[in-house]
């Protein structure tokens, strides 16, 4: 007797299930599950592949976000401890890494992160060796061997945005309307305010920096962690490697031979993203109180010793942090 779906549908034929845009997502947490989401709603792949060591919480991750395909256009999701469900991934995400606590500095979480992230990434290579990833770029670089090109870290993407949502307010714009630092539809506001940014700045503009750098540990200190604007400001680069857009982001490629870099440095600047990862960065001019705190950060070096690399770096500017790492 011929079962229901044969009576309902006659095979013409006989197709290979491979998909073609997966997107991979390492651990399971509040992070996870809230970039998956992001992802999903954004219509970038045809297959979501989610991994973590806790099996009973990933599966009911799992079969919750299938519970809601209906209202999705990705119509595939799996899961599995072993990374042989992200075989052949266009994109793997890792946002595995030890929390960060109130107060705590970014530097006191690498070491534990450089460990979780070496044992990822022997995963992620054997199985997807033409990936592009987004992860602690410097030793993710180091660790998979792919090319500079494919190894994409976040970088300022997110405190970019923070810094155009702090000064559209301060402004009364919109973000959107914000072209990169000081410019608001074409109208440099330099020019209109020359000491905007300064110690002389009657209108306090250098708050609007103070604001980014603070607001995650406020919003950590509130609610435990940060997960929605991180995981949104990912999926916006998912979404131009997927789709190929080419849109200009503030992430971090090693620029080694610019600003006077001598070594192996990442750093956050504007880069060209696309399928193919990083095809081309923006060459930055930096005020002279940008340069000088782009070389204070390397004077303020704190070792690291982890994987044989030397120092980690963080710095800032004016306008924005920079993340250094470097060998």
């Amino acid at each position: 007797m011929a079962i229901l779906k044969d009576q309902l549908i006659h095979n013409l034929l006989n197709e290979e299930q491979t998909p073609q845009n997966m997107i991979a997502v390492v651990e399971v947490g509040a992070v996870h599950t809230a970039c998956a989401i992001s992802i999903l709603m954004k219509d970038l792949a045809d297959e979501l592949a989610l991994v973590d060591v806790m099996e009973d919480k990933l599966k009911g991750e799992m079969m919750n976000l299938q519970h809601g395909s209906l209202f999705l256009r990705t119509p595939k999701t799996v899961s599995g401890k072993d990374y042989n469900v992200t075989a052949n991934s266009k994109l793997v995400i890792i946002t595995a890494g030890a929390h960060q606590q109130e107060g705590e500095s970014s530097l006191n979480l690498v070491q534990c992160n450089v460990n979780i992230f070496k044992f990822i990434l022997s995963n992620v290579v054997k199985y997807s060796p033409t990936a592009s990833l987004d992860i602690l770029t410097y030793v993710a670089w180091k660790t998979s061997g792919f090319p500079k090109s494919h190894v994409i870290g976040s970088g300022c993407n997110l405190d970019s945005a923070q810094f155009h949502y702090w000064a559209g307010r301060k402004a009364g714009s919109s973000p959107i309307k914000l072209s990169w630092v000081e410019n608001v539809a074409g109208v440099s506001l330099r020019t209109l305010h020359p000491d905007l940014g300064i110690d002389t700045d009657k209108e306090r503009w250098k708050e609007v920096h103070k604001q980014v750098v603070k607001r995650a540990y406020e919003v950590i200190k509130l609610k435990g962690y940060i997960s929605w604007a991180f995981v949104l400001s990912v999926a916006d680069l998912a979404e131009s490697i997927m789709k190929n857009l080419r849109w200009v982001h503030p992430i971090s490629i090693m620029i080694k031979g610019l600003y006077g870099m001598k070594h192996d440095v990442f750093l956050s600047v504007p880069c060209i993203l696309g399928q193919n990862g990083i095809s081309d960065l923006v060459k930055v001019t930096l005020t002279p109180e940008e340069e000088a705190c782009l070389k204070k950060s390397f004077s303020d070096v704190t070792p690291l010793h982890c994987l044989g690399y030397n120092r980690i770096l963080v710095g800032g500017c004016a306008c924005c942090p920079f993340y250094l790492i470097c060998d």
